[in-house]
């Protein structure tokens, strides 16, 4: 299962989890779902490519909805070691052999070559809309009653920590970020999120710690309402 999580290709993960979803007759009449890291852009996947049984809310925590472009822990944006591990996971995070069998591959996400992001990731970009507009993804993912997502604001894993919130760096750069309203995906609404937003399902919620750090507290005081 934990080498699953790295090695094993997210768009057939996501099939497994469909299909053991779909036999599960104690989910027939719709189920709440909560992603943890990774496992927040796996789930919105789920939402995304499987409405039967429907998913009814979606919960993630410090996901990488627009991926990520850094490496975990690394000392300081600036230092030349993180540039260097960056340009070697770049020089390798699109080819096929990775794409096909690197978890953190499928959604890293270079701002400074965008055409090669969307041409070559075979999971997050695809999911984002990037490669072309899916229409049963949209409409999918606006059936849900509500789309929490959890930020932490003192993330040392997740950079930029604004893909939590589908925030990203603008292209060419990797420095200043924009916000999801400011986000094509948002302003084209290519996903349904603007609808989404307008109809006040989206919920934004922060945490000020560090990745999936959050206490039993907070939890039964601010996301088990929302499984009820």
């Amino acid at each position: 299962e934990i080498q699953n999580s790295y090695f094993m290709n997210v768009n057939d993960q996501v099939k497994v989890a469909c299909n053991i979803l779909s036999k599960d007759t104690k989910l027939q009449n719709g189920y709440n779902a909560m992603g943890f890291s990774q496992g927040g852009q796996f789930m919105r996947a789920v939402a995304q490519r499987c409405p039967s049984p429907a998913m009814i809310n979606l919960i993630t925590f410090g996901a990488q909805h627009q991926g990520v472009y850094g490496f975990p822990h690394c000392p300081g944006e600036s230092s030349h070691i993180c540039n260097w591990i960056r340009k070697m996971l770049n020089l390798g995070a699109y080819s096929s052999l990775l794409q096909d069998h690197l978890v953190q591959a499928e959604y890293w996400h270079d701002p400074l070559n965008e055409d090669l992001y969307r041409k070559k990731s075979i999971f997050l970009a695809e999911i984002n809309q990037e490669k072309g507009i899916n229409e049963s993804y949209k409409d999918n993912l606006m059936k849900l009653k509500k789309f929490v997502m959890v930020k932490f604001l003192k993330d040392s894993m997740v950079d930029p920590i604004d893909s939590e919130w589908f925030g990203f760096y603008k292209a060419g750069q990797a420095k200043e970020t924009y916000s999801l309203k400011e986000s094509v995906l948002y302003q084209e609404d290519r996903l349904g999120l603007k609808a989404m937003d307008k109809a006040s399902k989206l919920e934004f919620l922060t945490v000020d710690g560090d990745h999936l750090q959050f206490s039993k507290e907070w939890f039964i005081n601010t996301i088990v309402p929302y499984l009820k």
